[in-house]
């Protein structure tokens, strides 16, 4: 995928679709909270993609127009309140404390 706006423009589309429709589920399974859905995982993963993607398109456009530089800096604020959710990628699970395990199979 080539690094555009036009692109980012539709990743940060779809992680607000795919939002509102975590929360919609959490909704009607009878108000479930959005931190206990199954789903946060996936939802961490796709919202850390879509800040790496934005900040390439900071580094490799120079005319990237000010409203998407603040959709990337929001985007960054919410990631760093769920950085902790996201999918441990370096650590195997036998190597990992017990606390981190629960947290990663939603113990």
């Amino acid at each position: 995928m080539a690094v555009s706006v036009q692109n980012f423009i539709k990743l940060a589309n779809f992680y607000n679709q795919m939002m509102k429709i975590m929360s919609a589920i959490c909704v009607q399974k009878g108000g479930v909270a959005i931190e206990k859905y199954v789903g946060r995982f996936f939802a961490a993963d796709t919202l850390e993609y879509v800040v790496e993607y934005g900040e390439r398109l900071i580094k490799t456009n120079k005319d990237v127009p000010d409203d998407v530089k603040r959709v990337i800096e929001m985007f960054k604020q919410q990631f760093e309140k769920v950085r902790s959710l996201t999918t441990p990628s370096e650590k195997p699970i036998y190597e990992m404390t017990l606390e981190e395990f629960e947290k990663i199979m939603n113990i």
